[in-house]
């Protein structure tokens, strides 16, 4: 377990709200002053795609972005748990229902979660931190709009749950 000790030791379980949310704030400052653009990971996904696809607009940052994303992901679900073997995440979900219940209702979760960021012009990043950062109205719209889904649904959730997630 010498990767657990020495990843743990970098990079904490959880970093407060008040290090990391000035940080992404000051990063959002720096991109719209060096770059003009937005730091939103469906933005980055796009590009990607134009980028495997050979098609589209595609800007180099956003792939590496889109990249680090997916990787940052797969390094702390494999060396900052305590789990053996390989992890998919979506461990709160393990005890929640059967594994033939949970693969197709996260595949249809994403698949609606895709859905409406094209719908609405974004993510929830996009739209939630440099959207409202630009004073945007449908950003602000569409942050009130997921944020109250958001609160919405994790109360019906621990009230159809016994207050146990």
């Amino acid at each position: 377990m010498p990767d657990k000790i020495l990843f743990g030791a970098i990079l904490p379980q959880q970093v407060d709200w008040y290090i990391l949310g000035p940080i992404l704030g000051a990063i959002t400052v720096l991109f719209f002053l060096t770059m003009n653009q937005p730091l939103g990971a469906s933005g980055a996904y796009i590009h990607t795609m134009n980028y495997v696809r050979r098609s589209g607009d595609s800007v180099a940052w956003r792939v590496w972005y889109f990249v680090g994303i997916a990787f940052g992901g797969f390094v702390v679900t494999q060396f900052l748990q305590d789990a053996k073997g390989l992890r998919i995440g979506f461990d709160s979900f393990r005890n929640a229902a059967p594994l033939w219940i949970m693969v197709p209702a996260l595949f249809v979760g994403g698949i609606l979660i895709g859905y409406g960021a094209k719908l609405g012009g974004g993510c929830t990043s996009g739209h939630g931190i440099c959207g409202t950062a630009q004073r945007s109205k449908s950003s602000i719209a569409a942050t009130i709009t997921f944020m109250s889904s958001a609160i919405i649904t994790t109360g019906l959730i621990r009230l159809i749950s016994g207050g146990k997630l």
